[in-house]
């Protein structure tokens, strides 16, 4: 004799669970339970945080949660308060983030103090100062990854997500529109600003 279990589940759908519905009805159980109780899973939401922002992409957790386990939601008066359940739990999981966040900022704030600063070079108002300057941003930033942090054409093609020969290109561009603002100013100035090859 086959013994069956007498325990129902909770709510209306322990007839019938949620996974033998068919796929439009449970789309429609979720948008129903959705309309009914966004307004107050938010309100929960944003007296704990105290950011709408944040309460947001909580409450967009905590109904991609509701909807990966539909079949474990309840019905009726049980709904809202499982849903919560999983807002407490997506609450604290976010808390935790956070906190192991700003450990390691503080962390490697700590060991960015203790160690020597590294400063970009003395742009003033000497004339490499204002030509650079003057450059358009992308040609500021090629020349910068060959001069300040010493990559050749590979390694930049990588960093900027292109192919090298449009490195050497741009490249070869913008030097001479540094060179080109450089003598705009009738000084010799040493740019710095070398090749490290198509390594």
């Amino acid at each position: 004799m086959t013994l069956t279990s007498t325990r129902a589940r909770v709510g209306p759908e322990s007839e019938a669970g949620v996974g033998d519905l068919p796929r439009d009805r449970r789309r429609e159980r979720f948008e129903e339970f959705f309309a009914a109780d966004r307004e107050a899973v938010l309100g929960y939401l944003l007296r704990r945080t105290g950011s709408r922002h944040d309460a947001a992409d909580l409450l967009a957790d905590t109904f991609l949660v509701a909807w990966r386990r539909l079949d474990e939601v309840p019905g009726g008066d049980q709904t809202r308060p499982w849903l919560y359940g999983v807002a407490r739990r997506t609450l604290a999981n976010h808390r935790r983030g956070e906190d192991r966040r700003h450990a390691l900022a503080d962390k490697l704030r700590g060991e960015l103090a203790e160690s020597a600063p590294t400063r970009a070079p003395d742009l003033d108002d000497s004339p490499a100062g204002r030509a650079f300057r003057e450059l358009p941003e992308q040609d500021r930033e090629l020349l910068s990854l060959v001069a300040w942090e010493e990559l050749d054409n590979a390694q930049i093609a990588t960093a900027l997500g292109c192919s090298r020969n449009a490195v050497r290109i741009r490249l070869h561009r913008a030097r001479k529109r540094f060179a080109k603002l450089l003598t705009a100013t009738d000084r010799p100035v040493t740019t710095g600003v070398v090749s490290h090859g198509d390594a």
